[in-house]
Parts: C-alpha cells; structure tokens; sequence
C-alpha cells in the first residue's frame, strides 16, 4: 500500500508567517526601546538617548554626550484558540484538543546601542536589536496540526549608524542594517491523502492495513534555516524653535533568501511502516513520462529547502511639543507595506507526488496582507529633578484582510497599545527607565481551505476562534560619559 506525504514544512516559512510573541502588526516584536515604549512608542522625535538609532538616526545628533543604553523586555503574551475544526484533505474530521494557550509565559528580548560623538557636528551610533521574535507551539495532538504545529523565529539586526547635524535647526542619519535571521518548524502531515475513507476500508478488508484511523498514517518535519540579508535606514529631524521638533524616518525592505535543512519522521504505526520502503524514497518516472504509482514519494529522511521573503519598508512622520518646561507631547505615525507579503513558495530540493499523482517541488500561500498604519500618541511630565513620567496610547493596524487570509500561526488583529512609564536620573550620568504596556488585540477567527491538491500540502480545511492580549515590562539603563 501506498500513501501520501504532502506538507509546507520549514522554519524558514516562519520569517514570512509571523510570530505569536511580536507584539506589533504583522511580524514586528514590536518595541525595542523603553523609552519609546513608556509612551506607546510615539516618542521617536525625543532623541534622548542612544536608543533613537531604531526610530530615527538623525536623533544622534541631538545626544549631547557619549554613551550606551542597554534594554530589557518582559514580553507576556497570551494567545488561546479554541473551537478549532479541521478535516482531513478526504472530509472526515480530525480527532484531537480542539483548544489550549500557544504561547510561552514569558519571553526575553534584550537590545543595546551606543552614540560616540565624533565632533559637535558627528555622532557615530551602534545598535544591536530584535526587529522579530517568537514561539508558538500547539499540542501534537492538536486538531490543527496538519498545518503548523510548532514555530519559532528569531532576528537579529545590527545597524551601524552616523549623524550629521547640517545647520543648528536640521540633522540627518543614517545607518546600514545587516540583518540575521533564524527560524524552526514543526508540522504534522496526513500521509494517506491520496485514499477516499471508501479505499481504505477497502485495504483494511484486505489485510493490508491494521486500521482506518488515518491518525496511524501521521508523519512530521522538522526544520531550522537562516540567512544574513542587508537593508537601510535613514531620518531626519528639524527644529524650527526650541520648543518643536519634526521628523521623518525611512528603514527599507530587507531581502531575504533562507536556507535550511528539513528532517522527515514517520510517527503513526503504519507510516513507519510504509516510510523506510515508499514515504522515504525518491520519485520515479515511467517511460511514458508519468509518475510510479508504486515508487516512492519524494521525502527524504533529510532534505534542504529555501524560500524567498521580503521584509517590508516603513516611513514614520514624528513630533514632539515643549508645552511648558515639564511637559512634553510626542506624536507618531508609521506607514508599513505589509503587502509585499502578498504570496510566498517554499521550495524543496527534490521533486514530491502530490496528491493529484502530479509532481511538485513547491508550496505556495497567499495571504494577500495590506499596507497598515500605526498612530502614537504620548507625553511626558517632569513630576521632579531626576523623576519623569511618561504615557501613550497607539492604534496598531492588522494586515490581516479576513478570516480566509488569516493564519493560525498568526491570528493577527487590530490592536491598541496602552502604556505608562518613568524615568529616573539617579546619578549624574546614569538613567534608568522603566515601562508597562497592556496590548488588547482583537479577538480573531481563522479559516482555510483544503489543499489544492497539486503542490506540496495534504491538509483538510481548518477552523479556529482566537482570544489575543499582551504585556510587556521593559527596563533600560543609560550612562552618559
């Protein structure tokens, strides 16, 4: 007896799909300075530390000394589905938990930057941060297993920077980022794809399989990739008296091309039957061009895959008003072309039977996202001479068009961010911030068609109801020398 194996595995598909841990539209962590997340990251025209390198270069022009800010986030995120339906790719259902939290407690993100100021008019600027990070993970008996059971992805970007302060009122930066990333992924797979409920009460009359539960037909991959890619940052910043200042920030696309390798396993009692002698073995061809019903399937027990991904570019406009000689008011938007993420094509190294009995190398998604906006709004309140305190609130806008574009690895919404938070100069030259934010994320549903049947995938179609929230600590020192 012959069967099946259709998947879209790779962690590599992860740095297109997302992360449940980021904390901002789309697959942004989502903060990676305390001082901007004291005010729901409106602050970006501050430039009050070395921090501005993420939001704005040109802010380093602005520092008026040497110095390293190190940050810490406490990212809390909570992210439960429930309800969840799915069907094998024949339409009968998928037995399993059909509910449960796919998130980690607590995740740590650190980042660090440094300003040294090369002559009144220069500043050179180090930022070492993470732009995306997560790790989600269902139960492996979950409903929703034949489509990502695990995922994890971790980015890092080290961004050289340098500010130029062109006349007292305008200053402009730059900065080259290089940006790593890493991913893993878990998926299940239906090796019996190819058979009607019909055939295989058939094969089960006949003897040649114990069973009709196609849970005995379950396979999984595991698979890790990376990949260093490059991209740019530029800002500027313009103070037309002392008490406003304006900017904008542009950061650009980064490209993408992962590589990774990807592990096959048969874990029900008849794959690991059928695995080592059918599931395991390359595709052959017959003489009249068609594909060997009875040769092997194409999954390798070690493969490697790749997949082309575009991060995508965002333009930020931002403000700050000096109202009196406590109080400031900071204001942000930020316009991020999410719909480069438009379609995606993991692609193996060997050619797959499909279910249709055609042959495949590839899996293609089309999550059509949309282009979103963020609006920041935020202040501060000198309450002493070493205590500061700070507020802000956001609307976070989601990509995600519907339920039928939405991915359960990603059950993304709409969100509003609300934060406070304080500063505090405990000596001469030391500062310590620290922040709290509550992220509400609107409760979301997932839905997805069965596989087409022709490329690599075997999943029924799925369902699912999502409840999303989050909250972040953050804590950062700043020594100014």
């Amino acid at each position: 007896m012959k069967s099946y194996h259709k998947i879209k595995p790779l962690a590599l598909f992860l740095s297109v799909i997302y992360t449940q841990c980021a904390m901002a539209s789309g697959y942004h962590f989502g903060t990676q300075s305390v001082t901007a997340q004291s005010t729901a990251n409106a602050a970006a025209a501050e430039a009050d530390n070395a921090s501005t390198i993420f939001s704005n270069p040109a802010g380093l022009a602005y520092l008026d000394k040497n110095q390293v800010t190190a940050t810490l986030n406490l990212v809390m995120p909570t992210i439960k589905y429930s309800n969840a339906k799915a069907y094998y790719y024949q339409g009968s259902e998928v037995s399993g938990q059909d509910n449960g939290k796919i998130t980690k407690d607590a995740v740590f993100a650190p980042h660090a930057y440094g300003a040294y100021k090369l002559n009144d008019r220069t500043t050179l600027g180090l930022g070492i941060y993470i732009p995306f990070a997560s790790k989600t993970e269902y139960s492996k008996d979950s409903k929703l297993r034949y489509n990502f059971n695990q995922l994890g992805l971790t980015t890092v970007d080290i961004e050289p920077s340098i500010a130029f302060k062109v006349t007292p009122k305008h200053s402009i930066g730059a900065g080259l980022i290089a940006q790593y990333s890493k991913a893993e992924l878990r998926k299940y797979s239906d090796w019996s794809a190819r058979y009607t409920d019909t055939q295989l009460a058939a094969l089960k009359a006949a003897g040649r399989i114990p069973t009709t539960d196609r849970a005995a037909f379950d396979g999984h991959a595991e698979a890790k990739g990376d990949d260093w890619a490059f991209g740019y940052h530029i800002g500027w910043l313009y103070e037309p008296n002392e008490r406003i200042r304006v900017g904008a920030a542009y950061r650009s696309k980064v490209e993408h091309k992962l590589h990774g390798t990807t592990e096959w396993k048969a874990d029900g009692a008849i794959a690991q039957q059928l695995y080592p002698s059918s599931i395991s073995q390359p595709v052959s061809i017959l003489s009249d061009g068609s594909v060997n019903p009875n040769g092997g399937k194409g999954y390798l027990p070690s493969e490697n895959a790749s997949i082309k991904l575009i991060t995508p570019e965002s333009a930020s406009v931002h403000g700050m008003y000096k109202a009196t000689d406590k109080l400031n008011i900071f204001g942000d938007v930020t316009w991020t072309r999410h719909s480069r993420f438009n379609e995606a094509s993991l692609v193996f190294d060997n050619q797959k039977a499909t279910i249709s009995g055609q042959l495949s190398n590839s899996n293609t998604i089309k999550p059509k996202w949309r282009d979103t906006y963020k609006v920041a709004l935020g202040g501060s309140y000198q309450l002493s001479k070493p205590l500061q305190l700070r507020a802000g609130v956001a609307f976070d806008k989601s990509p995600v068009k519907n339920a039928k574009t939405r991915m359960h690895t990603m059950p993304d919404g709409n969100r509003m961010w609300y934060s406070v938070g304080l500063k505090y100069d405990f000596k001469k030259g030391h500062s310590l911030d620290m922040a709290y934010s509550h992220i509400h994320i609107n409760d979301t549903r997932f839905e997805a068609e069965a596989a087409p049947g022709n490329d690599v995938d075997s999943k029924g179609a799925t369902s699912a109801e999502f409840n999303n929230y989050a909250n972040i600590l953050g804590i950062q020192y700043t020594y100014k020398f």
